[in-house]
């Protein structure tokens, strides 16, 4: 074996020991694309003969050249582990082959193995998720890259990913939950061409890692080292930083540790400065799995055994967040009295989204603070049917414009007559939002009750005011039916199997913001 001593990628003097302590008994590791040998302090990764598709290394100059770029790349989050490109050479005249040259990390301090033993992980992933935003704010910014991050680009990528596991899944893994996964990565990312269009402008794609895995992070004394950068394709590494995080999210979720992906993934947007909404938090985590499942349908392809039950698990961890990535415009309606402004706040509230009152628009908008009463009858002044349509039209303005960009929103209102539920239906169609319509019930007389006993607050309802409305309102039966007479749990709980109906009995995939215990 050769190794080069000039060039880019020459190779570096032993001047740090970071494989003390390792197991330097000789081994091998096997990806579907490459051939890790570990010999020594050493480790020699070889690239396989393969044409996939998306990566081409059937020759050996395709492997010379992807080994050169994987040096270089990786050198931006490891500079100490890439020596550089050198050559095995057999007996006979063979041509040589060209590997990559690198330190032996310590197998013992690999995130996955901390992850898997159980070990204290916290401080390690806020290192890893500090040394990554570091890496992805000197990353160059082109036009180029910018591109990648367009919305049409991301499509782009799952479309290929859809069609390369059906191909190469037929007969090898069961293609469960694609259908579905498909139809909610279309309907996500068509009503949201805002939010990647705004991402664009904030700097947020990156010439990131593109493989950020938690078997090629080793958690070393003095920081952690990532390796194994994507290097066959510039452009599936030109993507949104926080997509690029997702990766080893999702890996730490698919270890089995939640908690700690949700804590990796705070730590990654306070270092970048990244307020990026929670849906897409979950899509590019479901994005990864599903570029793992792709990863886990071709193993099987190769024969893994183990592959087939891999690509099933990311299967559903893709589904589960997609799932829980859908942006949502949910309505609670109800009379005075039913307690729906009440529900609406403990839902915004448990599942971290964004209130909208009408009673407090209203007040808003008539320049009035929001526990002044306004001095008006049922259908007069700041509650005339003028007055009721502009705040209403205020109420589905704002709400437009939060779910364009990806959040979703808890809209407190009456919601009694037609023709305003319709513009809220017209702008959750036109945001590729689901409507979920919640009207709450409670007997007359309980309602009569709280009103006489309501603090002043935003609504001016009184009992005559609800009487009024009810014998106005237009029927909603296509509303869900929250009773609202017991106790705030319950009604919370009935709300929450609407809004999601696919989920009651499962664990629901982390949320921000998230914060680790202890």
């Amino acid at each position: 074996m050769t190794l080069p001593q000039t060039g880019t990628v020459a190779a570096r003097g032993p001047e740090t020991p970071l494989a003390a302590g390792a197991d330097l008994h000789p081994a091998v590791a096997e990806t579907h694309t490459a051939v890790v040998i570990l010999v020594g302090d050493r480790a020699y990764k070889a690239k396989k003969p393969v044409d996939m598709g998306f990566l081409d290394f059937s020759s050996a100059s395709a492997r010379q050249r992807a080994c050169i770029r994987e040096v270089e790349l990786n050198r931006r989050f490891s500079p100490d582990v890439y020596e550089g490109v050198g050559e095995f050479r057999g007996p006979g005249g063979l041509p040589p082959e060209p590997v990559v040259v690198m330190r032996r990390m310590p197998g013992s301090r690999r995130l996955s193995h901390l992850v898997a033993i159980g070990a204290p992980v916290t401080e390690h992933v806020r290192q890893v998720a500090r040394l990554l935003a570091t890496c992805h704010a000197r990353s160059s910014r082109t036009t180029d890259i910018s591109r990648a991050g367009t919305r049409d680009a991301l499509l782009s990528r799952w479309e290929s990913s859809f069609a390369q596991v059906r191909e190469q899944g037929e007969g090898v893994a069961p293609l469960h939950g694609l259908e579905e996964t498909e139809e909610r990565v279309r309907r996500y990312l068509a009503g949201r061409e805002d939010l990647f269009d705004r991402r664009i402008r904030q700097s947020r794609v990156v010439d990131g890692h593109g493989d950020l895995l938690a078997e090629d992070i080793f958690c070393l004394d003095d920081g952690p080292r990532l390796l194994d950068c994507l290097e066959f394709d510039d452009t599936l590494r030109h993507v949104d930083g926080l997509d690029d995080a997702a990766f080893l999210a999702m890996d730490l979720e698919r270890l089995g540790a939640p908690d700690t992906a949700a804590y990796f993934l705070s730590c990654y947007s306070e270092y970048a400065g990244d307020p990026a909404p929670t849906s897409l938090w979950h899509h590019y985590v479901a994005y990864r799995a599903f570029v793992r499942e792709k990863v886990a349908v071709l193993r099987a392809g190769q024969g893994a055994p183990e592959a087939r039950s891999e690509a099933v698990r990311l299967a559903g961890i893709t589904v589960g967040h997609l799932r829980t990535s859908a942006v949502r415009m949910i309505l609670v309606g109800g009379l005075p009295g039913t307690g729906k402004s009440t529900l609406a706040a403990a839902l915004a509230d448990r599942l971290g989204l964004t209130l909208l009152s009408s009673d407090r628009i209203r007040k808003e908008l008539s320049g009035k603070p929001p526990q002044a009463p306004a001095g008006a009858e049922y259908g007069r002044g700041i509650y005339s049917p003028e007055w009721t349509r502009r705040t209403y039209g205020e109420l589905v303005a704002r709400a437009t414009a939060l779910l364009s960009a990806g959040e979703s929103v808890v809209a407190d209102a009456t919601w009694t007559s037609r023709e305003l539920r319709g513009t809220a239906t017209d702008a959750a169609r036109l945001c590729s939002a689901d409507l979920v319509p919640l009207v709450c019930s409670v007997p007359q007389a309980v309602a009569d009750r709280r009103l006489t006993g309501r603090r002043p607050g935003p609504s001016d309802a009184d009992a005559a005011i609800a009487q009024a409305m009810a014998r106005a309102a237009d029927p909603w039966p296509e509303a869900v039916q929250v009773d609202t007479g017991g106790v705030l749990a319950s009604a919370v709980g009935q709300a929450l199997a609407a809004i999601h109906p696919e989920g009651a009995g499962q664990r629901p995939p982390f949320r921000r913001p998230y914060m680790m215990p202890g």
